[in-house]
């Protein structure tokens, strides 16, 4: 038997039981999120978020002081009868991401899109005003 097993750290033996890597399932209750991608352009930024299994009207997005934030309740009913038992499992829990998007958004022309399980955001960018110079005259 090798001693080196028990050297490890149990902290990092401990994080690693929650990895996604190694278990989704407890990684979700640890600290419950969905996957998504950001993207921009010159004239808006694209937030792309994977939420299967949630209904549209559980998902609330909102706008304030720069920071998008997207929240969803998840509510999971799962039941099975065969012959000789039953077995039903509920899950259910709020999930949460915050992004900084900044001043430079126009808040009145955000849109949302619910679709098959993917939300899609699209967050107009403010062009900036060209700023006009002025001559300052030497004295």
């Amino acid at each position: 038997m090798s001693l080196t097993l028990f050297k490890r750290d149990p902290l990092k033996l401990f994080e690693n039981v929650f990895n996604d890597n190694v278990s989704p399932f407890f990684s979700s209750i640890v600290a419950p999120s969905f996957k998504v991608d950001i993207s921009e352009d010159e004239s808006a930024i694209f937030i792309e978020a994977d939420m299967p299994g949630i209904k549209k009207e559980d998902i609330k997005v909102s706008l304030e002081d720069g920071v998008l934030s997207i929240c969803a309740e998840r509510v999971h009913n799962e039941e099975e009868k065969k012959k000789g038992y039953h077995r039903v499992e509920r899950s259910w829990g709020s999930l949460s991401r915050s992004f900084t998007v900044g001043e430079n958004v126009d808040p009145e022309k955000i849109e949302a899109a619910y679709d098959n399980g993917v939300l899609n955001i699209k967050v107009p960018k403010v062009k900036p005003e060209p700023k006009s110079g002025k001559e300052i005259t030497v004295k």
